[in-house]
């Protein structure tokens, strides 16, 4: 079990091809502080069918994209 797994699940049930969610709603789902160690996690995304694109800490937001079936 990873202290990411209920932003995981949010992120499968939400099925939305592409989207952007804030670091502080990011901590909101996942109940808990995103720090660094988000970066070791995120790989385990894609058992959930989606990748993180793109980590913008100017913004404070991460952009998450389900991943192709080809």
């Amino acid at each position: 079990m990873s202290k990411y797994d209920g932003l995981w699940q949010w992120i499968e049930e939400n099925g939305t091809d592409r989207f952007k969610l804030s670091f502080s709603e990011i901590e909101k789902i996942a109940g808990l502080p995103m720090d660094h160690s988000f970066l070791t996690y995120k790989k385990e995304l894609s058992d959930y069918g989606y990748k993180v694109k793109k980590i913008s800490m100017k913004e404070q937001t991460v952009i998450f994209e389900k991943q192709s079936t080809n």
